[in-house]
């Protein structure tokens, strides 16, 4: 298992498939875009798999999720999630994606495994889609969410994050467009995790903002806390809706700054260059892909992996004087 020194086992494994990404969003990257990752140095579609393999047979990862940059825009997507859901035993697959390529894979996605999606939306306005994305390409995040729905990937998941005087305004709307289509909103604090390293803590909309925001159109009752598990959203049941399933309609929060959860951490990361982060925030990383190549056996590659969780910290330390955001953006690293 992966274990670290305060007894967290680690059986959620975020891989990120690749660092390109389709959009420019201002709180994640600049407008000309980065320094991409040479092919080369990306991992294959058959590493990746025979790393998630490992995972889940040796390491007890029992959930993987695909992510980016944007994921759709790697051509192997749907291969590598066919492997993977041939896995024994078989992992939980979800990912997570800007939803622009959703309206022509989704389908193909389902058939291959996939169980689930999130989506991110931060507006359903174009103007303001495009101030923030820099592209106007909001009618394809919106066809993207209905195929995926029509797909069967459900819960068809909506993250949003809200940037003070952009798009705070408008976050009673999406939770109501989400309400009426059956999706969960979840709504994600703005993370240190751009790479113009801008991050402003006194600009970034709070989660008690957000729920007071939430608050003045809906009746929110908190969910009991032993539901939430390691999950990272606190979710709310919204008087009044039902989901999709017909289960109470709910809405979540990942406070990753304000409320941060890292005593229920469950998470291991690999990157799109085959590097593993134990932590969003680590600045420090354990090449896997380096084992892989030069003829690393699973038994090795694992251990490998265990003693980079093992090293864990405590946690991300946003508020500790001394924090130092990681040199990777969070396209880079992975959600």
């Amino acid at each position: 298992m992966l274990i670290d020194t305060f007894g967290r086992r680690a059986v959620d494994l975020r891989v990120s498939l690749t660092d390109r990404c389709n959009l420019r969003c201002t709180y994640c990257m600049p407008e000309q875009g980065l320094a991409w990752l040479p092919k080369p140095q990306l991992l294959t579609d058959a590493e990746i798999v025979r790393l998630v393999r490992i995972a889940v047979a040796d390491l007890g990862v029992s959930e993987v999720r695909f992510t980016g940059g944007e994921p759709l825009v790697r051509p192997g997507v749907v291969g590598i999630v066919a492997a993977c859901a041939q896995l024994t035993p078989r992992p939980e697959l979800s990912l997570t994606t800007n939803g622009i390529g959703l309206a022509r894979t989704a389908t193909a996605l389902r058939e291959a495994g996939l169980d689930r999606v999130n989506v991110s939306l931060d507006t359903l306005d174009r103007e303001t889609f495009h101030t923030l994305t820099r592209r106007d390409r909001l009618p394809d995040v919106i066809a993207g969410l209905a195929a995926a729905d029509a797909a069967g990937l459900r819960p068809v998941k909506v993250n949003t994050v809200l940037m003070r005087g952009v798009n705070d305004g408008q976050a009673a709307d999406l939770l109501g467009w989400c309400l009426e289509r059956g999706y969960e909103l979840r709504f994600i604090e703005q993370m240190p995790l751009d790479a113009q390293h801008g991050w402003d803590r006194s600009t970034m909309v709070t989660a008690e903002e957000i729920l007071a925001l939430l608050s003045e159109r809906f009746t929110l009752v908190p969910e009991p806390d032993e539901r939430r598990g390691a999950a990272p959203a606190e979710r709310w049941l919204v008087e009044g809706f039902t989901a999709a399933d017909g289960a109470p309609a709910r809405v979540g929060v990942i406070a990753s700054v304000t409320r941060p959860f890292c005593r229920a951490c469950d998470r291991t990361r690999l990157t799109a260059d085959g590097q593993i982060r134990n932590c969003l925030f680590a600045t420090s990383e354990t090449d896997l892909r380096g084992a892989l190549r030069e003829g690393g056996s699973d038994l090795e590659i694992a251990e490998l992996w265990r003693k980079a969780m093992w090293g864990k910290k405590a946690g991300a330390g946003i508020d500790n004087p001394d924090f130092a955001q990681p040199e990777r953006p969070m396209s880079a690293i992975g959600g």
